[in-house]
């Protein structure tokens, strides 16, 4: 089961922060179809936040079709959106470099800033003008 941790100092929405973790849960395979969501109740009393806030989180989900709630049964998971499981090669690599990236001195959020102009760069959709050049990236 998912066990979600709220950062009330990152400026993301809390419930926003709820769907994020529950999406990279079933990303990396730690929820599949069929896996029950804690309840609000359980949400709340791991997080001390307002049960409003886990029943718009959990709203959303469903509406984006990955989770459904059953009246008086609680909320599943619909369907996953697993494509890197947890146990993949790449994410060992990804560990193996995330300690090489702490023993050099950066700290969490360079590691963010880092990762992420990666990220933009290599996964950035390319112009119609970069196409017709022939930009190999």
């Amino acid at each position: 089961m998912v066990e979600y941790r709220i950062d009330r100092h990152s400026g993301v929405a809390t419930y926003v922060q709820i769907v994020q973790q529950t999406k990279q849960a079933l990303r990396l395979g730690m929820l599949q179809a069929g896996d029950k969501l804690p309840t609000a109740r359980e949400v709340v009393e791991a997080t001390a936040i307002n049960p409003n806030t886990v029943l718009k989180a959990y709203r959303e989900l469903e509406r984006d079709g990955l989770v459904e709630a059953r009246r008086g049964l609680g909320t599943f998971v619909r369907r996953g959106l697993s494509t890197a499981p947890a146990d993949s090669p790449l994410r060992t690599e990804l560990d193996g470099w995330a300690v090489r990236a702490q023993q050099a001195g950066l700290d969490r959020d360079d590691v963010a800033a880092l990762f992420t102009a990666v990220l933009d760069e290599r996964f950035a959709v390319a112009t119609p003008n970069e196409h017709l050049q022939g930009d190999p990236s």
